[in-house]
């Protein structure tokens, strides 16, 4: 005798159901219920991991809670019934409880890039399908998610599949069915010729609706028609929002079932292809993804390190008009000494020319003794750099040992004595060649 335990589930209970595919569904059905017995007769020992769900590798039950990752694709079965209250994913029945929490993994592991949705059935239950659904769209923009129709994503398959990013189905394939069923069974003729008669002792009106012993009143079916028409609506609502459709669209389908070519042409899919060769596809954009990133990592990289070069020219050349524009003018011509520290001192680096020759204008000036007349020292200057390369040179060997001066030659560094810092300055006073920086120190 076959187990009824999970079909009497859809007994008087709305479904999303492809009603053409009832054999299908029927041995669906009752080889879940079959496998649900033997799993509660097995109570063995073997561990579950730290979330709970997931079964170690060793155990052989983790074959029906998979969790199959390939090339960087975690791949989701969805086949036959879709159940709520079902942990398992079977070739008979995959249960809404699975789904999620494969996603929820899928989306944290970061050795995934994307998620494949492998999609093979005629519909299920509406318990738990819409919840499933909203979870898998609220996903979509973490990671890629796409949806495979091979061959079947009918009804209730369909709604999960429309959650995907995309969908493909196989040429055999179909998808739809976009509708809402249930049913009552009026035994009460059968039961009259075989002599039966039922009766119920109840209290509350409506506490027998929709019995088979008793025909179906109008009030009665009114009230199962609303709320099959409240689950529709929300079924059309949610395909619509997942596919980018409108809702009108949606409802003129009147729950049909496409083909694959069909499907493309109402924007129920976006493309047919064999399952494996998409998905191989599918994975192959993530290799060409890490190596695009790698060439402008590259390129990146190459910009950094022209962007510092030049900025390290332009420092020099800015570091060299400050000091220029310091030294030569009138106010530091009448006060030598200071305006050859504030020039040169790390202290007022942040200081423009201007700023620091208004300070020194506040200043007394210097008494500057008069130098014995001589012949004056030519200052010794690159070639082609005139004055103020020299007296950038001499203020930035003062400043930065092992600098590269106007002449593309490095200076040495090392630790400045006094006597090397006195050489400095004088170097500096000479290369300025202005009246009041003419060296005194013999």
């Amino acid at each position: 005798m076959k187990n009824t335990s999970i079909l009497s589930r859809f007994q008087n209970e709305v479904a999303m159901l492809n009603a053409t595919q009832q054999p299908w569904f029927e041995h669906c059905v009752h080889a879940a219920a079959e496998f649900l017995v033997k799993m509660e007769e097995d109570q063995g020992s073997t561990q579950v991991a730290a979330s709970g769900f997931w079964y170690s590798e060793d155990d052989w039950r983790s074959a029906y809670r998979p969790y199959d990752v390939q090339d960087g694709i975690l791949r989701i079965p969805v086949r036959g019934v879709m159940l709520n209250g079902y942990p398992w994913a079977t070739q008979w029945a995959t249960g809404y409880e699975y789904i999620l929490e494969a996603m929820k993994r899928g989306m944290a592991d970061p050795d995934v890039k994307g998620i494949a949705l492998i999609i093979d059935s005629p519909g299920g239950m509406v318990s738990g399908n819409f919840d499933l659904v909203d979870d898998i769209f609220g996903m979509r923009g973490t990671k890629p998610i796409r949806a495979y129709a091979s061959d079947s994503a009918y009804s209730a398959a369909y709604s999960i599949a429309s959650a995907a990013d995309t969908i493909t189905v196989s040429r055999s394939g179909g998808v739809g069915s976009v509708g809402v069923v249930t049913m009552h069974v009026d035994m009460s003729a059968a039961m009259e010729k075989y002599g039966y008669k039922i009766t119920f002792i109840y209290r509350g009106k409506h506490k027998t609706d929709g019995n088979p012993y008793e025909a179906l009143p109008d009030d009665v079916r009114d009230r199962i028609q609303a709320r099959i028409d409240s689950t529709y609506s929300e079924f059309v609502g949610i395909v619509a929002r997942n596919r980018g459709m409108d809702e009108e669209a949606v409802r003129k389908t009147e729950a049909l079932t496409y083909s694959a070519q069909e499907a493309l042409d109402i924007g129920f899919a976006d493309k047919i292809g064999r399952t494996d060769s998409e998905i191989t596809a599918f994975a192959a954009t993530f290799n060409q993804r890490k190596d695009e990133a790698m060439a402008d990592n590259n390129e990146a990289q190459t910009i950094t390190t022209e962007d510092v070069n030049k900025a390290r020219a332009e420092g020099a050349t800015a570091e060299r008009t400050r000091i220029s524009a310091i030294l030569g003018s009138d106010e530091a011509k009448k006060r030598p000494t200071i305006a050859m520290k504030f020039a040169l001192n790390e202290k007022f680096a942040s200081l423009d020319a201007a700023a620091v020759n208004e300070m020194l204008g506040s200043l007394p000036e210097e008494k500057q003794e008069q130098p014995a007349q001589e012949k004056p020292q030519a200052a010794t200057t690159t070639a082609g750099a005139g004055v103020q390369g020299a007296i950038f040179d001499a203020a930035m060997a003062a400043t930065q040992p092992g600098h590269v001066s106007t002449d593309g030659k490095a200076t040495e560094g090392g630790t400045k004595t006094e006597a090397d810092q006195a050489a400095e300055d004088r170097a500096l006073r000479q290369a300025a060649g202005l009246a009041g920086f003419n060296d005194n120190t013999k």
